[in-house]
């Protein structure tokens, strides 16, 4: 046989084994996300889908007009700050009872050992005052 030949046979044979395994990573993916939570994704490591964060309310000020995701920091803005998470992700924040779809509007905090600020607005939805456990996880 030629070596050009076999070649171009061990690239085919390559190139159809990692089709193969790309489709059974989607076929297992899409077989998995079907839970009893309507829009939950289980997440690793939690007991039911959410992680815990210490957070605490936070609202404009005159040094802070503007959110660092760049939209005006309003009396009813509503979202939250977190350091890592980028601009406009979106997160369902539950406490006590209460759950909110809402998105990464801002940077912070900077208070060691909070993971979180919710804006005022939204903190006054949840009934949070103070620095509290909320349990939140992401949104489809």
């Amino acid at each position: 046989m030629n070596p050009t030949l076999v070649q171009r046979a061990v690239w085919l044979a390559a190139i159809t084994l990692v089709a193969a395994i790309a489709a059974l990573a989607i076929t297992r993916r899409d077989a998995g996300s079907h839970n009893n939570l309507p829009d939950a994704v289980a997440v690793p490591g939690t007991e039911n889908g959410y992680y815990t964060a210490k957070a605490a309310p936070y609202g404009p000020s005159a040094a802070h007009r503007r959110t660092a995701c760049g939209q005006p920091f309003l009396k009813s803005t509503e979202g939250v700050a977190h350091p890592v998470l980028p601009c406009g992700v979106r997160l369902y924040i539950r406490f006590q009872g209460k759950e909110v779809l809402t998105q990464v509007v801002d940077r912070g905090p900077n208070v060691p050992g909070r993971e979180f600020d919710i804006t005022k607005a939204l903190a006054d939805r949840l009934d949070l005052h103070g620095t509290q456990t909320i349990q939140w996880r992401f949104a489809k």
